[in-house]
């Protein structure tokens, strides 16, 4: 038996030996695949010389790229698109609460701020204390209201009535507020969902696709560069 038996090339008919080139079984599938969408009645047992088969990787390394390159476009586009969108509203806040203010809500926002400080809380224990020693020591000839301070506590009863309204006016457009607010940050979290969708789609698709396509092409370009080099000793091993 011969060392290195002639075979006959499937694409151009012509005689090779074996070492020229491959049999179809021994193909990466989309390679035999391309090939037998060209020569639909081959088998797994034809032999594709190295010339020809050339061709059909370089085909093969073209339409991986073409392909990777392709999506990688529609999910750029996408997430552009993600990032530029602006069909929604963005309030702000502060801006629009500000324009709708009116003079009683002003004075609501004063007296709840001012009813919340320390400041309050000092003025208001210095009173009931000049309040209840004017009137239990009866300083200066003053004595208006005795013990038990009836008057002061009908006082203190009109204060809380009036000013629990007015904190509670505040109160509300506080509320209002944060309702803005949240609806801003749903918002937000909204378009940063749809972006993040399409940062993992794109991931998926780098570690699913285009790596394994990159190494695939790194393993056809080293056996293209293995062939040739194959095919430069041969040159020169006939020139010598």
């Amino acid at each position: 038996m011969a060392e290195n038996p002639e075979v006959q090339c499937l694409v151009d008919g012509k005689t090779y030996h074996v070492d020229e080139g491959l049999y179809l079984a021994d193909l990466s599938t989309t390679i035999r695949q391309r090939v037998k969408s060209d020569y639909p009645e081959a088998k797994v047992t034809d032999f594709i010389c190295g010339h020809h088969l050339l061709k059909y990787r370089l085909a093969n390394v073209d339409a991986m790229i073409n392909s990777d390159l392709k999506q990688s476009q529609k999910i750029n586009r996408k997430l552009t698109r993600a990032m530029q969108s602006d069909d929604y509203e963005i309030t702000d806040v502060n801006e629009t609460l500000s324009k709708s203010l009116t003079f009683g809500e002003r004075v609501a926002d004063d007296v709840a701020r001012f009813g919340g400080s320390w400041g309050f809380i000092g003025i208001f224990v210095f009173i009931l204390l000049a309040w209840m020693l004017i009137n239990g020591l009866q300083l200066f000839g003053v004595h208006f209201d005795p013990y038990p301070f009836i008057l002061l506590n009908l006082v203190l009863s009109c204060i809380a009535a009036i000013q629990a309204p007015i904190i509670m006016m505040s109160q509300n457009r506080s509320a209002d507020r944060d309702r803005m607010a949240a609806e801003n940050d749903f918002h937000v979290n909204l378009k940063s969902e749809h972006e993040l969708r399409i940062l993992h789609a794109k991931l998926d698709h780098l570690s699913q696709n285009q790596i394994p396509h990159t190494l695939e092409v790194e393993k056809l370009q080293i056996e293209i560069l293995s062939e040739i080099r194959s095919e430069l000793a041969e040159l020169r091993d006939r020139q010598e």
